[in-house]
């Protein structure tokens, strides 16, 4: 494995196909998710133990990690919503296919959390409490406060309501907790700010940087995020995800950072991602090829900074 600054998280294969309305086979999900492990990934997210009425893109949760090849050192994230997410996903580790980390949901408004979760913020703080106490420390637990820059219903979110939610995941023995800004509100300003709030009140938190490119917002506030000393990062490969297909809400495009164009921000910063940066393209055209459609990467188009060296290689 490459030496490594920074520890990016994969987000295509969850985050990503969450938004999209035709659902895309299960062989072809596992190859995805294997492509980027290959590609130097350390964690992936791969699937939502999510009702397959509302996410039907996740139905397929047990039977692709049943079939999902492992590779040693990379985390395999599946996300879960309720506390019988939970107990779908330890059934699973019994049966020695399950994720190593799971992810645990909280809305920072509560607009946002009855239209997502469909629960009030006080009734799903409860839901996470037994779901961390289900899993029993049998997974690595990630924690993610969803709008935490900003609501597309209630507008401004209080940094206070995210810093408590922060210190909850905390007592609740969460080491790592996500900040999601979830239809692109966050500014530069905003991400010093809660970030720095989290590692000088929060120290035993690692926190993770979530950006969503609504308004072309994304890198600059990933820069920001790594200037506040953020080293785990989210990203999607041609930019895309956002909200569930059949929940909708914040308009026009939601899509995750591009994940060719943050790592070609970050290494042309002097920034390790630790990825082969020159089997990149070849996995980012497949992405494409699999939705069938041009996406949202400008990197994908031009190609990473003629500064770094790297040739293209043939897609596979």
């Amino acid at each position: 494995m490459s030496a490594r600054d920074v520890v990016l998280c994969e987000c295509f294969a969850r985050d990503g196909l969450q938004h999209e309305p035709d659902f895309i086979g299960t062989a072809v999900k596992i190859d995805l998710i294997d492509r980027f492990a290959a590609l130097g990934f350390e964690r992936i997210e791969a699937t939502s133990y999510s009702n397959p009425k509302v996410v039907p893109q996740f139905a397929d949760a047990t039977e692709l990690l049943a079939a999902l090849p492992r590779r040693a050192g990379v985390w395999y994230k599946a996300t879960c919503a309720n506390e019988r997410a939970v107990e779908r996903a330890l059934v699973d580790l019994d049966a020695g296919i399950g994720a190593n980390e799971i992810s645990l949901l909280v809305s920072a408004s509560e607009s946002h959390s009855t239209r997502n979760l469909k629960r009030e913020r006080v009734a799903q703080w409860d839901n996470i409490a037994e779901m961390a106490r289900l899993a029993n420390g049998r997974f690595r637990l990630i924690g993610t406060i969803s709008v935490a820059f900003g609501c597309p219903f209630e507008g401004a979110v209080d940094p206070d309501t995210v810093m408590a939610d922060v210190r909850r995941f905390a007592a609740l023995g969460v080491r790592i907790v996500t900040l999601g800004d979830t239809t692109g509100m966050a500014t530069p300003a905003s991400v010093r700010g809660l970030y720095g709030r989290m590692a000088r009140e929060v120290p035993e938190v690692t926190p993770v940087a979530h950006f969503h490119d609504t308004r072309a917002t994304g890198l600059v506030n990933y820069v920001a995020a790594l200037e506040a000393g953020v080293t785990h990062f989210d990203c999607a490969f041609g930019g895309v995800g956002g909200h569930p297909a059949k929940v909708r809400y914040g308009g026009g495009h939601t899509g995750n950072v591009a994940t060719e164009d943050l790592v070609n921000l970050f290494e042309s910063m002097g920034v390790r991602t630790g990825l082969d940066l020159a089997a990149m393209d070849a996995v980012s055209r497949h992405c494409e090829a699999v939705l069938g459609r041009a996406l949202h990467s400008r990197v994908a188009q031009s190609g990473l900074n003629p500064l770094l060296g790297v040739a293209r290689e043939a897609a596979a």
